[in-house]
């Protein structure tokens, strides 16, 4: 095939909707044989630089001369229209949408919220929250069970829950709100509501904590901001909301997507329930496999840079895509197939560089809980239609799946 010349405009309009969750878009084969960096149109009429190649985006991710910074001028968002984009530009930016020392501030106090001591002494209860619900779909008289709303939502909720210090009170109110908030039959205008109730709680949730902070992430911010004579009421309900959307819809899909490709590669699930210590690196390749995320790598130069044989300009837009960056066959063999002994680590579906997932190690511990639960205490557990009528979104923004019938 014909390679590309650089800055050369591919014909290829994005985004791109997703079929099968076994493969990439064909557009995205394409563009990466092509060239690992290659133009493309967005649907607001704008062009920007498609990164396909596994290495040219680890480098771009890496590099400081490409902002985050959604305000500037050429900053891609492929799946809105110009009208849009605009008022988006016109937002204070969230943690994800800062540069440099402004990103270092934001991000340092709360690091210390995801290590490993702190995620071991959340993990009892993020198991006691999937038993819970594996206990609930074993009572229930009625088969098949949708996965979707029965396991895969609500315990990233309620793992956010916990996190946030949201009183258990609240919880019933929290979970109804997020399902709305990230169920893709919802209307735009049910979906906005969710999301203008969710922000009104956590800054009331913050306001609560203000006046007694407790022994979770937030109660800790807020001793540690006043003890330095910064407390941001402002800064804190918008780094809550960030945590909650950034975290919730993300793992809920990857649960779905996770069960689907297991029950759908039988001989890798067997190996996983005959030793879970497989499970760590199972999840690192249906992570790879899966990269349900496309959007969160966008980025714009800051000046100009010569990258991947491609002269990328100041203020022009750059769209790392994760999803064609870990199914490159440069880095890894045979890349449409689903191997959990791959040991896949290196891959881009948390990004890479300064913004790389705060959260990620959380992600990975309900992951690999989620699944070696599930698969131990319904080992029958299938799925009630055949894998090709399953209803998978076609989203470009968060791929999954709407709904998951599953029996035993």
């Amino acid at each position: 095939m014909r390679k590309s010349v650089a800055g050369e405009l591919v014909g290829v309009e994005l985004p791109v909707e997703r079929g099968c969750p076994f493969a990439p878009p064909a557009e995205y084969e394409r563009l990466r044989e092509q060239a690992p960096i290659s133009k493309v149109r967005l649907v607001s009429g704008a062009e920007a630089w498609w990164v396909s190649g596994h290495e040219e985006g680890r480098a771009i991710l890496a590099d400081r001369r490409f902002s985050s910074d959604r305000r500037k001028d050429g900053f891609p968002i492929f799946n809105v229209d110009a009208a849009t984009l605009q008022q988006l530009r016109s937002q204070a930016p969230l943690m994800i949408g800062m540069d440099g020392a402004e990103h270092s501030a934001a991000r340092r106090p709360v690091i210390g919220e995801f290590t490993v001591k702190r995620l071991a002494a959340l993990r009892p209860r993020i198991q006691d929250i999937v038993d819970r619900f594996i206990d609930d779909m074993l009572a229930t008289d009625q088969r098949p069970v949708d996965l979707v709303q029965a396991l895969s939502l609500p315990v990233p909720s309620l793992v956010i829950c916990e996190l946030l210090g949201v009183p258990y009170t609240d919880h019933d109110f929290f979970q109804s709100r997020t399902a709305v908030a990230v169920r893709r039959t919802s209307s735009p205008q049910e979906r906005q509501r969710a999301f203008a109730e969710l922000r009104a709680y956590l800054d009331d949730l913050i306001t609560r904590k203000e006046s007694e902070p407790g022994d979770d992430l937030f109660g800790r911010q807020i001793a540690r901001q006043r003890q330095e004579g910064t407390l941001d009421h402002a800064g804190l309900v918008s780094m809550a909301f960030l945590l909650l959307t950034a975290g919730h819809e993300t793992t809920a899909n990857m649960i779905s997507l996770g069960v689907v490709g297991l029950l759908n590669h039988p001989e890798q699930l067997a190996l996983i329930k005959a030793d879970p210590g497989r499970t760590p690196m199972a999840v690192e390749e249906l992570l790879r496999y899966f990269s349900i995320t496309d959007t969160v790598t966008s980025r714009v130069a800051t000046e100009d840079v010569r990258i991947g044989g491609a002269n990328i300009k100041a203020g022009e837009g750059v769209i790392v895509s994760s999803l064609s960056a870990n199914r490159d066959p440069a880095v890894f063999k045979n890349p449409a197939e689903l191997d959990v002994e791959r040991g896949a680590r290196h891959h881009l579906a948390f990004g890479f560089g300064p913004h790389q997932c705060l959260g990620q190690n959380l992600a990975r511990t309900e992951l690999q809980i989620v699944f070696d639960t599930l698969f131990r205490r319904i080992p029958t557990l299938r799925l009630a239609v055949p894998v090709e009528d399953l209803p998978f979104k076609t989203d470009a923004v968060i791929y999954g799946a709407d709904e998951l019938p599953v029996t035993w």
